[in-house]
């Protein structure tokens, strides 16, 4: 099925802002009925998350204070890809810098975008197992701590509002949902 009829063509881009991190655009597109619309579109290099599992069976959690949400989280071990960086060894690297963890195992969970309305950033999400405890090597502008949680744990964090990040609690629930066909639920 071909969804061509939907797609807006970009007529011009400018570039009004650029970050560290992202860079922002305001393009202007024709719509699929011919009409013109601006679209502000957030342009990030896109992002791994890892979902560490130790051999106890309990995920590794990190919690940091995020400053457009004014609170402190509880995630997955994520971070930004390096320019041009392939997706898998951003995972290990984050995974050990932010957790101090190694794995020798790796399996690709899935890639989505994060929020596509306005923002092209991918994620791509990893599975680790095997893990072997090196050193932590954070970022000089990163504090955190890291959690060893309980399926029952992490379930009931999620029910006490304690989870908030979208990546998070989807490599949670794939988790459950794999505990739970493997009979450990």
């Amino acid at each position: 099925m071909s969804h061509d009829h939907l797609i807006e063509k970009t007529l011009s881009s400018k570039t009004i802002y650029e970050g560290k991190v992202i860079d922002l655009t305001v393009q202007t597109v024709q719509l699929p009925n011919g009409k013109e619309a601006l679209r502000e579109v957030v342009l990030h290099p896109g992002a791994v998350t890892v979902l560490a599992i130790t051999d106890e069976d309990k995920i590794l959690l990190v919690s940091q204070f995020r400053k457009p949400t004014e609170r402190v989280l509880i995630e997955t071990p994520a971070g930004k890809l390096e320019r041009g960086e392939n997706p898998l060894e951003s995972a290990k690297r984050e995974l050990e810098e932010e957790t101090g963890y190694v794995a020798k195992e790796w399996k690709h969970l899935a890639s989505f975008y994060t929020s596509p309305g306005f923002a092209d950033e991918l994620m791509h999400a990893y599975v680790a197992t095997g893990l072997t405890l090196t050193k932590q090597n954070l970022d000089d502008d990163e504090f955190l701590d890291v959690l060893a949680v309980t399926a029952d744990e992490v379930q009931q964090m999620i029910a006490d509002g304690q989870i908030y990040d979208a990546k998070t609690l989807a490599c949670v629930y794939w988790w459950l949902r794999e505990r739970a066909l493997q009979g450990k639920a």
